[in-house]
């Protein structure tokens, strides 16, 4: 089976959550138009990014909100994926990616590996996640949701793809800064690799959906992309620019990629405990 999925590379307007549901709204109405089954915004796509201090002024309450309400209306039509402050019931404020389905907020991913180091702040503002689930798409099966720096550890994507995960979506906000001598290119190339390593060990598909625009100094520059079991891309935006794409997920082509190639199928869960163990209890942890 085929499904055609939309990648909403946005920017947003920094702390106001309102008005970027409003723009969300306009590309879930286009994505519907065209006939996508789902639709993914990036990273924090609610809020902006750099928001530090205004991180409780944002934060959204699933219990007690209703500036979602017009997302749930239009998930009837679509099954929509996008990035949110969460205040917890407990008032634990996470970095979270909301999935929403059939009118309802089906699932919650809260990102695991805060980055705090260099330019990156998360660990002071949010709270770790430590749970992590596979969600089941009416259309797409068992699908898999990391948010950025997640998705820079091996052992998530591969513990989703044991959980039956055939796509991972993972919802970026990957920085330049202005004024260095970053090269686009190299650092197009450093995430596109590291996307096909996961497409093609894990033999699924690999969404990466990175945002635009510039915030306190800092530019987000694009550049999502789809890539199938094999490793190819098969949709890519382009950068520095909003732009909705379209691909489609096939589940021939992951059919062919496992069968093609034993590596994944192959892979023993029980072997990687026996060993997680032992080196658990030889380094004394």
């Amino acid at each position: 089976m085929k499904t055609k999925i939309a990648l909403a590379q946005i920017d947003s307007v920094l702390g106001d959550v309102e008005k970027n549901v409003s723009h969300h709204l306009k590309f879930i109405k286009e994505a519907i138009s065209k006939k996508a089954k789902l639709i993914v915004f990036p990273e924090l796509s609610l809020s902006g990014y750099s928001i530090k201090d205004l991180v409780g002024e944002v934060a959204i309450n699933l219990n007690d909100s209703k500036i979602l309400n017009p997302i749930k209306k239009a998930s009837e039509k679509i099954s929509i994926l996008l990035g949110s402050v969460e205040e917890s019931d407990e008032f634990g404020l996470y970095n979270s990616a909301f999935y929403f389905e059939n009118g309802n907020v089906k699932s919650i991913h809260r990102k695991i590996y805060l980055p705090t180091y260099g330019m990156f702040e998360e660990g002071r503002h949010f709270s770790a996640g430590k749970n992590l689930h596979v969600q089941q798409n009416k259309n797409l099966g068992k699908i898999g949701v990391l948010i950025c720096e997640d998705a820079w550890h091996i052992n998530l994507p591969y513990l989703l793809a044991h959980q039956g995960a055939k796509t991972i979506f993972s919802l970026t906000a990957s920085p330049m800064r202005i004024g260095t001598n970053h090269n686009l290119e190299n650092l197009d190339k450093i995430n596109q690799e590291h996307q096909k390593t996961f497409s093609r060990l894990l033999s699924l598909y690999s969404i990466y959906i990175n945002r635009v625009g510039v915030e306190d100094g800092v530019q987000f520059s694009g550049g999502s992309q789809v890539i199938n079991p094999f490793g190819e891309v098969v949709a890519k935006a382009s950068f520095m620019n909003e732009e909705l794409i379209f691909a489609e997920i096939d589940d021939n082509v992951i059919r062919k990629g496992r069968r093609n190639s034993r590596h994944f199928l192959d892979d023993s869960l029980n072997l990687t405990q026996r060993l997680i163990s032992q080196i658990i209890k030889n380094s004394g942890g």
